[in-house]
């Protein structure tokens, strides 16, 4: 549900923006001679915009993995919330603890794949169960890839979190119809 609710949200903020920058354009001042050469330049400019692929250095964090064995969670492994994941999702509470962690310091590695893909995001989703894992579908001429981010925020410095990218063009529930309440 915050997945859906956080792709909603940046979903509102990229179109936002883009109605300011548009808005913010004074067509007024250019002659027409201008105008064509303008036209010609924002195409050009546009092609070269498209992302074909996500370059993982960018996205690198530079922390080093952490051992889960011994990681000091954030939440409690017996704390209400672990009890609750592991039973629904039918894991251990270690797992629960992990993935509750792991989905909740999400944003860190979603927001700096979002930076490259800008028009080529279409959407994306957290895993749940064994593995959390961060897929997040693209149009199709972003190339398919895999990476593994670990994390600097201190909430989950040094976890890691399997992002695999799908240019599939899928389109979650809430982006298709961002004003449908969501019910589970």
């Amino acid at each position: 549900m915050k997945t859906r609710l956080s792709a909603i949200a940046l979903v509102t903020v990229f179109s936002a923006l883009s109605v300011i920058g548009l808005s913010s354009c004074d067509n007024n001042t250019v002659n027409t001679e201008q105008t064509a050469s303008t036209e010609t330049d924002t195409t050009i400019s546009d092609d070269s915009a498209i992302v074909t692929d996500v370059d993982w250095s960018e996205v690198a964090s530079g922390e080093q993995a952490a051992d889960r064995s011994n990681y000091d969670y954030p939440f409690a492994i017996d704390g209400q919330n672990v009890k609750d994941y592991a039973e629904y999702f039918k894991v251990d509470k270690a797992t629960a603890q992990h993935n509750l962690t792991v989905g909740m310091a999400s944003n860190e590695a979603l927001s700096k794949v979002l930076d490259q893909l800008s028009n080529s995001y279409t959407s994306h989703e957290l895993t749940d169960g064994e593995t959390v894992e961060l897929i997040v579908h693209t149009t199709p001429e972003v190339q398919a890839s895999n990476y593994e981010y670990v994390f600097s925020d201190d909430f989950a410095k040094g976890l890691v979190l399997p992002i695999e990218i799908r240019p599939d063009g899928k389109k979650s529930e809430a982006a298709l119809n961002p004003h449908e309440e969501l019910v589970e």
